[in-house]
């Protein structure tokens, strides 16, 4: 079981309803159900040592020399039930006591309340280990900013691939001349070199 957000009432709800949701959102922010059939099953195992039962005239009292340890087996289990409602920190050890004490019940206290109140205090001792509280929602990311973020690594992107270009043909420039031999301006210069040796030597 978890806990959840309360709703927000209505303004033009009258007064039971306000209650009622003032009592719903007090319940789900603590392990109620966990709570209440413990404190349900401390009752028959607190009551059935002490009563008096009539059949056909006849009263038949079942309490027993183990009376003293029903009477406080069912407080305590009433007990910490309550005390899971007001501290639902204490919640792993009301429900792990509640469930000792609903086994410690079978040989003490006839047989956990004629298996009832040892039913309940099972029951309601893993209600109580099993409940957490509901986690808060993370706060979710604005537009704007999710929108101003992706601009900018657009114009990060668009700004670094015209450099990324230049780098790429700066280095591939040398290469390509080199492989491409000497152009038609380099073989010229010899033959203009050696016309003019050759004008010289005449005169």
């Amino acid at each position: 079981m978890t806990s959840a957000t309360a709703p927000i009432w209505p303004d033009g709800a009258g007064l039971f309803t306000r209650a009622r949701l003032r009592f719903r959102a007090w319940r789900r922010t603590r392990p109620f159900w966990g709570g209440l059939l413990s404190v349900l099953g401390g009752l028959p195992i607190l009551y059935f040592p002490y009563a008096h039962l009539t059949l056909s005239g006849v009263t038949m009292a079942m309490s027993t020399t183990a009376g003293a340890g029903s009477l406080v087996i069912g407080l305590l289990m009433m007990a910490l039930g309550v005390s899971a409602w007001f501290q639902p920190a204490t919640r792993f050890f009301c429900g792990i006591a509640v469930t000792i004490l609903a086994l410690i019940s079978i040989p003490v206290s006839n047989l956990g309340g004629f298996v009832l109140g040892l039913l309940l205090g099972l029951i309601g001792g893993g209600l109580l280990c099993s409940w957490a509280p509901l986690k808060e929602p993370k706060a979710a990311a604005a537009p704007p900013v999710e929108a101003g973020v992706a601009m900018s690594v657009a114009a990060t992107e668009q700004a670094t691939v015209p450099e990324q270009a230049t780098a790429a043909e700066l280095a591939a420039g040398p290469v390509a001349e080199l492989a491409a031999g000497p152009t038609a301006e380099t073989a010229v210069i010899p033959e203009q070199a050696g016309t003019t040796e050759q004008a010289g030597d005449l005169k």
